[in-house]
């Protein structure tokens, strides 16, 4: 097999990977763009106060309804540890945000078969109940509270303006737009129109931040599967040896894991390709439950939290992901459940009319629809509490943002530290051309038109969403919601208006 023809069987078996989960990864996101968009941080953070058993199965469950992005659950849960939230709880909201969210359930099916899906749900309780087992009893409670107090100091050198006095964001609490949502019924926010459109908006940035690893995962999953010979296989993963191969197999999982520098949904291709090479299922179930210790991931961890915290959480989340890989390998044994055959082929390489063609079509369009929704966003009344992050696309809430940083007089939002550390290395690489260059500052002013107070957005007075009389004066806005953040608190918000 000459070079250009493995490129092409390569890129032509990821392509055909891609296609076969395209719906799945439509009906995931947007789902959990919504859920995003209704549930707010400040209920979660209340719910998070101590590691008990009720606290436990409700934060697994708000975070298999949040984003399935390991840097962004990474920065999450850092940021509702650092507002009072128990550090077990923050680190099993993280768990669950990654190896229990619906779009990677679907995916694992699609690709994989059902007893896949299966185990993550019930390797993802295992590994949990491990870890709220094992936590107390290896990250000392002085240590975190010391982790804390560098974190709310702003000395990790990640986060530094973090509560910008401007911006409402006070770390001991949750105020401006996420607060008064919170405050509204939920049916009266599932109504919202401008709640829809922050849907749409969270879905979309998902995709975007996503992108990366999602191409990575599947071009490297189509390439290991054409390309890489089973000899190989063969050498890497024990077979045969009962008990000792499912031993070697779980622990080997991990390391791929962390080596591979893929994480989120993009590793689910990637396991695919490894179990038809001949990982075991358990040493599979591992590796898919590791994302959260691939190497850039770790060296968030100890930024976040110091080294000596960021090395008992690497060994940790790795004993705890090889013994819940083990404990469902075996499990699945015992009550009789066959695992999957391994495949010739992890996807067809044609089109065909079939279900998955009619449902790649439909989702397509309703992908079109959230496009649209996030296009015209601002004449839902939505976007004014929201920002893009510039370096990878995510939709960022201004009053809880993972970091920002000052830039030219304006005050940018970030997802986590590691874009903001990345922007601040090189600022004019990410001012126009990126995926979200909106909402970092001014737009250039035509006559006539003015600057909205709250998110610093242009606008036409006469075609504005939202006004508001403030000392005799009109006050033009984007959004109801940056109308209705500038009504919460006018002082923070006067001097801007104009």
């Amino acid at each position: 097999m000459d070079l250009l023809t493995t490129i092409g069987d390569s890129l032509q078996e990821g392509f055909f990977m891609f296609w076969e989960t395209l719906w799945a990864l439509v009906v995931g996101f947007t789902l959990s763009g919504a859920v995003q968009s209704f549930v707010s941080r400040a209920e979660m953070q209340k719910a998070m106060g101590d590691h008990g058993p009720r606290t436990i199965v409700r934060t697994s469950l708000l975070g298999a309804a949040s984003s399935s992005c390991s840097y962004a659950a990474s920065a999450l849960a850092k940021s509702l540890f650092q507002r009072g939230a128990d550090f077990t709880s923050s680190m099993v909201f993280m768990f669950a945000s990654t190896n229990l969210v619906l779009e990677l359930g679907i995916i694992l099916w699609l690709l994989m078969g059902w007893q896949f899906a299966a185990a993550e749900f019930v390797g993802g309780a295992i590994m949990i109940l491990l870890f709220t087992l094992l936590a107390p009893r290896i990250f000392p409670a002085a240590e975190l509270e010391q982790a804390r107090k560098r974190l709310n100091a702003g000395k990790t050198g990640a986060s530094g303006h973090e509560g910008h006095a401007g911006m409402g964001g006070d770390m001991g609490s949750d105020i401006g737009s996420d607060a008064a949502d919170s405050a509204k019924p939920f049916r009266e926010r599932l109504k919202s129109k401008a709640g829809w459109a922050d849907a749409a908006g969270y879905t979309v940035s998902d995709l975007t931040m996503l992108r990366r690893e999602l191409v990575i995962g599947y071009l490297v999953a189509g390439l290991i599967a054409v390309a890489v010979p089973t000899g190989v296989f063969e050498t890497l993963f024990l077979s045969g040896h009962g008990v000792l191969t499912d031993l070697e197999n779980v622990v080997l999982g991990p390391i791929i894991a962390f080596l591979s520098f893929v994480c989120s949904i993009g590793n689910v291709p990637l396991a695919a390709a490894l179990y038809k090479g001949g990982i075991s299922f358990g040493g599979t179930v591992a590796f898919i439950f590791a994302d959260l210790i691939a190497f850039p991931l770790v060296v968030i961890y100890g930024k976040f939290y110091g080294r000596r915290i960021a090395t008992r959480l690497f060994l940790s989340f790795w004993a705890v992901m090889a013994v819940a890989g083990l404990a469902v390998d075996l499990l699945f044994r015992a009550v009789g459940i066959g695992f999957p055959t391994r495949p010739k082929e992890i996807a067809p390489t044609y089109f065909a009319l079939n279900y998955t063609m009619v449902l790649n079509i439909l989702f397509l369009g309703v992908a079109a629809v959230v496009y649209w929704i996030y296009r015209n966003r601002e004449r839902f009344g939505a976007g004014g509490a929201y920002a893009k992050d510039p370096v990878c696309g995510m939709q960022v809430e201004r009053d809880n943002p993972g970091a920002t940083s000052e830039h030219e007089g304006h005050t940018v939002y970030f997802c986590s530290d590691r874009c903001k550390t990345k922007f601040d290395k090189d600022p004019g690489k990410y001012e126009a051309g990126s995926p979200a260059a909106e909402g970092m500052g001014e737009e250039p002013m035509e006559p006539g038109e003015v600057i909205d107070p709250v998110c610093g957005m242009t606008v036409d007075p006469a075609t504005a969403a939202a006004h508001l009389t403030h000392d005799g004066h009109d006050v033009a806005f984007c959004s109801l919601g940056c109308r209705d953040r500038f009504a919460a608190d006018p002082a923070a918000f006067a001097s801007k208006a104009r």
